[in-house]
Formats: C-alpha cells, structure tokens, sequence
C-alpha cells in the first residue's frame, strides 16, 4: 500500500491549477513527512556494532576481586611535561607495592600486577619474574593498553592465577600460591569495627557476593515439608563449588545459600556471635580465641547431623516427625573434613510420674539434647571396652594416664561439638528474638534471667524452681504431685562444670566437656552465654582441678530452621554410632514403643560400669557394690574417707587417687549448687531418692 501510495503521488502533480483559490494562494497543505517514504522497498538495516567479545581482565580487576576496597595512591610524577612517568601504589594486606607507566592508567596496572606475583610461588621457591621495561613508548597513543607487552604479560598473570585458583587443590605440582586460603579469605574493612573486632557485614550476603565474584549462579532445587510448613532449598555455584540454603521462602534460602559460600570463601559471617551486645560483651578467653566458633565448622555440624539423621530414620519414615533434633559430632585436631557423627537424637517431653521406675529402667527425660549426651555416654563405654582388650586399646579415644589422679583420659586433640536444631529449654531460650533486650532487666519486681527452671511433666515448656529445699518424693508423686526434671539449660550449665561423663565414669577418666555447642535457630549471644556458662561465672569458686568452668564455642547455622507450629509427638528417637538401627522411645512411658528396656538407661549404663570395673586394666578398686544408689552415694562417704586412709601407712597410692577422684567429683557438684544459691537464682530439684535404689543385674 505504501508503494501505491507513492506512485500515485507521482502521477498526480502538487500544484495544479484548479486548486488555487481566487486569492492566489495553494490550498494544498505543506507535504507531512510522515509520508516521505524511502524509495527502497525495504527499510535498510541500523548499523550495528560488532558482537563485544568478552574481554580478559586486567590485574586491576583480578586483584579487586581478590582483596576488595582497595586503594590506589599517586606517589610522584616525573620526567617532562610532553612524556611524564607516573608511580602509583596499591596497599595489600599492609605491604606496599609499586607500579610505574607513561600513564596512571598503566601505573595502575603495573602496580596491582606486582601485588599478584607476591602471591605466586613455584615449588623450588622461586618466584614470577618482573616485567621487562617497555621501552620508548608513545604515550599519545591507545594502541599500548590493548597490545603493549606489558599487558601482554598482565594477562598471561591474571590467566596464571585463575589457573592456580581452580587446579591448585587437585594438582599439588602446579604453581601454587603462597597462601591459597588467603586469596578467596577476604574480610571487608566494612566487617571490622574501628577496636579491630569483628561485625557483620553493612551489605546483605546475596549483594555483596555478587560485588566479590562474577560467576554467582542460583538455582532452586527442590522444596520439602507440606503446605504449612515448606521449605525451599537454594544451590549457588561459583567457581565450580556448590552451597546450599535451606529456609521457609525462596529468598531467606538464597541468603543462606549466600552466607554458606561468604562463610567458606571469604571468612565473612553473619552469625549474631559476631558482634557482642553494647552492655553485656561476650567475654574473650585470650587474645587469639572468642566464644564463636567458625561459621564453616558450624554449618559443617549441622550438615552432618541432619544428614545422618535422614539416613538412620530410612525405612521408619512414621518416626520422622520431630520438633527437636540433637546430635553429637566428634573431631579429631579439629578436622572436620574426618569429624564422626557420635548420636542422633529427637524428642521434647519427660516421663509422666506414674511410670517411674524403682529399677533404673525408664528415661526420665527424652529431650533430644539429653538423650544426645546420654548417647554419647553410651560411647564412651563402649571406647573403654577397647581398652580392656591389649590388642584393641589402640582404636580407643581414650589413653592410659601415666602422669594423672585418673586410671584414663581423653587423646589429645578430641573434642566433642553439640548440635541442637533450637535453643534449649529454659533460661537460654527466655528472650523475645524481635525485641532487643540487651543488658540487665531493670524492672524491680522480677528476675526471670538466670533463674533454674524446671520442665513440665509429658508437657513442653518449663517453669521457675520455687523456693523449697528442692526434694520431690515419691509417694508425693504418685500420689498427683508433678514430676519435675531440671531444664534443658540448667543442665548444659551443670555439664560445664562436672562434665558430661557421668557419675559413674568420674572415678575413671578425666573431666569431659563440650568444646562447641551449634544451634539451628534461636541463638541469643547474651542469654545463650548466660544461661550455658555465664550466671556463675562470678560465684563459682574452689572447683578442685582437673574441674573447671566450662566455656564452649557458640554458633548458629546459616540455614537457620523456621519455627514450627506442630504438636511435638510423644516419642523420641535415639542412635549411636556403631547401632544397627535407631530405638524408638514413647516419651511418657520412657520405655521403647514395644514396652522394652532402653539401651541407654541408668540400669544399662550400671551394668557396663560393673563390667569395666572387673576387667578394664588400671583400676585400683575392683569391687563394686551392688546398689546403684549407693555406688553414687559413696562419693559422700569417700569425702570422709580420704582423710582416714591418708593416715594408714603402706596404703596403695592409686587407692588415694581413685578414692579421691570421687570427692573431686562431689566438690565440684556441691560449689555449682551452692554459686546458683549465692547469685539467688534457685535451689537445684532432685528426683525422689527411690529411683536409685536399684541393684546390679548379675
């Protein structure tokens, strides 16, 4: 149409004498240019440039990347007006480094060129040689930034150096670099606070990931849990490496996704132990160590305890449900790439008071973080049975303790890190997280931090201790009298004391603490450190050696678990290492759901101590006696009877040494009762005395 058009303009003249008006004028309009048409029948393509070609980076570029925010200097100027020489310097990790050229832009270069040989090394110690001098060189023209023979060289370093980068770990031969942790560890200077401690970054982790690296790549795998509980999973890739997220919404798993890879490339994290509270700060050992445990380590713990959970509850699905999860991971020289998943653990309630057990053969408390420890007191015997066979002792954690008060003790390097998918119950969980509370509550007429607590019977939730002489009986009991059991906290706070061994195994090996507790939600700084260490701090006093107050590492994983609005199930599950399968708990009844013995109850644990006593080497005192209630109350009696066999001449002295290891135990028991009763913050609840009073199965 537009052709026709144009012919027809063509045939038909603009002025023509019968459209002039009697004025002389055209009534013909001026001709729009909407309608010049070009006389080509179709319309000639835009000029187009050619296709960019991805260009190779420049060492400016590659040492950005690698140390971020830096900043380059003009140092001088010389040489005349037509043909000046620049030199310009760049700072890196506090060392300088110096780069001339005919222009700053090549100054720049030469000078972050020179920062990246300070990180290569060949294997006889020699180092990249420097550049050869360019020469005279133009510096009016452009043609030295795209082809001179020192950006020829540049770019070969910066392709050297992405190289290493991805070979290094699996070709030790290849060039390496002097430090390759050092190239992808990067700390912003907006991660560290002006006193030189550490902060979480100003950005968000997906925003400054994508600053730091250019191959960042996002993909959502899959999404698990039902309707009302979903959670999305987020894979991001970076330099061939994967890390996951986890979280109730795509975005919160992208984050976690973001702050896994921030965690394990650069050493950047956004855990809340990162930056203490304005008022109460979180107190620093020494120097060198804090209370936060690395973020790598702690998304490492979590990782593993989730997974081996997945594996060990395959074919029990119906057992799955859960509200709390626990585990137990042990590192040897803190090698996680080789740490062991010791226990598995779920559960949330504690026995009801009318199956109570006079023979030590019900659980009491099914909290999974209690029945994590009770798992790992399960290995520990299990270890010192290796001990009793000369051609197994070698495989054991434990070692004969020549120069020790104790028959054993723990190899060096050992350490034990617990996982709990939230915070424990009790004062470590009595915080609103969307409120800042930090410091000391101020209101007059209530002291809810610090307080002991106790669980509620077959319900969740605990409750302060009242002020009572802290005894529960058993007829009182049975009778409608609630059973209470001492909170989740309040325990951890005794196992930082006494340690998690057990009664039992005091008058054996040495203390064992926790190095490390991992939480999957819910972590407060301040509450968590007051309520696992923190309230008897000031008080505790005269703990006899080797006890001491604990202070375990604190973290929270990247994936944080979201909270979950079901009804907490009445069962539990437990696993160790070295079980065929998992046992299935009912909580109420504190007996497996086929009405058997647990595998890891006081009366279990009695027999295994009476095995040990006869038959593990070392131990001075062979005799046990056969009431499990009096083999803990002998640890009273020993108080007394330290002093009487110190007095008889010709005594063994490992006799002394095992008495005494039960009157260490007992002291250390009765300072940390006595430092909750001078810091006003309750009276420790005792079962009724009947529960122990129980005799060794033969």
């Amino acid at each position: 149409m537009l052709n026709s058009a144009n012919n027809n303009s063509l045939q038909h003249p603009i002025t023509a004498p019968s459209e002039i008006n009697m004025n002389g004028y055209n009534r013909k309009s001026p001709q729009k240019r909407r309608y010049d048409m070009p006389k080509y029948a179709v319309p000639p393509k835009k000029k187009t440039s050619k296709e960019r070609i991805p260009q190779p980076k420049n060492t400016v570029a590659m040492l950005n990347e690698l140390r971020h925010g830096l900043i380059y200097k003009l140092e001088s100027q010389t040489g005349p007006v037509h043909a000046p020489l620049f030199t310009i310097s760049v700072e890196v990790d506090g060392q300088k480094y110096l780069g001339q050229g005919r222009s700053k832009k090549v100054a720049r270069i030469e000078a972050a060129a020179t920062a990246l040989r300070s990180f290569i090394q060949f294997k006889d110690g020699a180092v990249l040689s420097p550049l050869k001098p360019s020469g005279n060189l133009d510096f009016t023209s452009d043609e030295h930034l795209e082809n001179g023979i020192e950006n020829m060289s540049n770019y070969k370093l910066v392709a050297h150096i992405e190289t290493l980068l991805m070979l290094t770990e699996k070709y030790p031969t290849l060039p390496r670099l002097n430090n390759p942790r050092c190239v992808y560890k990067y700390v912003s200077k907006s991660a560290i606070a002006v006193d030189g401690q550490k902060k979480v970054p100003d950005k968000g982790p997906v925003m400054l990931l994508y600053e730091l690296f250019n191959d960042v790549n996002f993909e959502c795998n899959n999404i698990d849990g039902a309707q009302n509980n979903c959670r999305f999973k987020m894979t991001v890739t970076i330099n061939e490496k994967k890390f996951d997220g986890t979280g109730p919404s795509k975005k919160l798993a992208k984050n976690a996704a973001a702050k896994a890879a921030l965690a394990s490339l650069c050493n950047i994290s956004y855990s809340p132990m990162v930056v203490p509270q304005k008022n109460v700060p979180l107190p620093i050992d020494d120097k060198s160590s804090s209370m936060e445990l690395p973020q790598i380590h702690a998304d490492t713990i979590g990782r593993l305890v989730l997974e081996k959970f997945m594996e060990v509850i395959k074919g029990q699905e119906a057992y799955s449900r859960r509200k709390v999860l626990a585990g137990i991971v042990m590192t040897e020289n803190m090698n996680f790439c080789d740490a062991k998943v010791i226990s598995v653990s779920t559960g949330t309630k504690c026995v009801s008071g009318e199956h109570m057990s006079v023979n030590g053969a019900v659980l009491n408390d099914s909290h999974a973080e209690i029945v994590s420890r009770r798992c790992l007191l399960k290995y520990l015997y299990a270890q010192l049975d290796l001990q009793c066979n000369q051609a197994t002792a070698y495989q054991s954690i434990f070692v004969r303790n020549t120069d020790g008060q104790y028959p054993y003790k723990l190899k060096s390097g050992v350490h034990f890190h617990l996982y709990i998918n939230t915070a424990p119950c009790g004062d470590a969980r009595i915080f609103s997280p969307h409120e800042n509370d930090t410091g000391v509550d101020k209101h007059p007429n209530r002291k809810a931090r610090g307080q002991l607590r106790t669980k509620i019977e077959s319900g969740e939730g605990t409750i302060p201790v009242k002020s009572s002489d802290g005894i529960q009986t058993w007829d009182g009991v049975l009778q409608g009298q609630r059973l209470l059991t001492m909170s989740c906290s309040d325990k951890i706070a005794r196992w930082n004391i006494v340690g998690i061994q057990g009664s039992l195994l005091s008058s054996i090996i040495e203390p064992v603490y926790l190095h490390s507790i991992v939480l999957g939600s819910l972590l407060h700084p301040e509450h968590m450190y007051r309520a696992v260490c923190g309230r008897i701090e000031k008080s505790i006093q005269g703990l006899p050696p080797p006890y001491h107050l604990n202070k375990p590492r604190l973290a929270l994983v990247t994936s944080a678990e979201p909270r979950n609005q079901a009804k907490a199930p009445n069962f539990g599950i437990n696993w160790t290492i070295g079980d065929t399968e998992l046992e299935v708990v009912n909580s109420l009844t504190g007996r497996t759901i086929g009405g058997q013995v647990s595998r890891i109850t006081k009366q279990a644990f009695f027999v295994k101590y009476g095995f040990l006593m006869k038959n593990l080497p070392g131990i001075p005192i062979r005799k046990v006696t056969t009431d499990y209630g009096q083999t803990k109350a002998n640890v009273k009696d020993y108080q007394v009877r330290v002093c009487v066999l110190l007095l008889i001449k010709n005594i063994d002295y490992l006799y002394i040494l095992f008495t005494i290891n039960f009157c260490h135990l007992q002291t250390a028991k009765l300072e940390l009762f006595s430092a909750f009763k001078r810091e006003d913050l309750g009276s420790w609840l005792k079962k009724p005395i009947e529960q122990d009073e129980f005799g060794l199965v033969e």
